[in-house]
């Protein structure tokens, strides 16, 4: 009897079908108002949603339900949510929460990957090395993130940094904010990578974890040709 959980499958299906439809209705009004910025950023968003169904596709992977909803909720709050309907601004919670969370999530994935290697030994190293592995490589995408914030600001004069037009008396000013954003998105961003290295760690060490064992199950099962030694 295979394992899974059909109803979380289900409820990521309804969402994922959700949040792009939702999409797909804000496109039709952006093309109507001539919003060319939002409309990019939407079109953006949607063919990011799409992009774990076509590496299913593509790779013959059955990616677990919990990593497809979760990159599916992280993309549609962080550039339509945030950017498009200006959560960032309107909460200043929203950009520590998922900067936390993309941090975690990645992670995870990055675990899903190193697993794999480890049990077809075709990586023989310790767990906390793997684990070492798993921070670095978040890390690693959290610069290249804040790399590219600073690149667009720059370049295409945005504000992601949230350190611009602090001066409405000669309508632009930068100011040590930016920096504070940047090194506050890194430590959140560090905080979910250290979380998703110790579990990891500790399921590799222990063979499992109540967070992680039925995730790790059923992915095992559903892609039994990833473990071939």
């Amino acid at each position: 009897m295979k394992l899974g959980l059909p109803r979380l499958e289900k409820v990521q299906k309804y969402i994922t079908y959700g949040i792009i439809l939702s999409l797909i209705v804000a496109v039709v009004f952006e093309i109507i108002n001539k919003n060319h910025e939002f409309l990019f950023i939407t079109v953006l968003s949607i063919i990011l949603c799409l992009v774990p169904f076509f590496i299913q596709r593509r790779y013959k992977i059955q990616l677990p339900s919990e990593i497809q909803l979760a990159t599916v909720l992280f993309i549609y709050s962080g550039i339509f949510l945030g950017e498009v309907n200006n959560f960032y601004v309107k909460y200043w919670w929203w950009d520590s929460l998922l900067h936390t969370f993309s941090g975690f999530a990645l992670g995870l994935v990055v675990f899903g990957a190193m697993y794999v290697l480890y049990k077809t030994q075709k990586i023989k190293t310790s767990a906390i090395f793997i684990a070492f592995i798993i921070f670095s490589i978040t890390m690693t995408a959290g610069v290249i993130w804040e790399i590219y914030e600073y690149s667009y600001d720059n370049i295409a004069g945005g504000n992601m940094q949230r350190a611009r037009n602090l001066c409405p008396e000669t309508g632009f000013c930068d100011s040590r904010l930016g920096l504070m954003d940047t090194m506050k998105d890194f430590l959140l961003n560090g905080i979910g990578a250290i979380f998703a290295s110790i579990l990891g760690y500790i399921y590799l060490k222990k063979g499992e974890h109540f967070l992680l064992n039925g995730m790790i199950k059923r992915f095992v099962e559903n892609n039994p040709k990833l473990f071939y030694k």
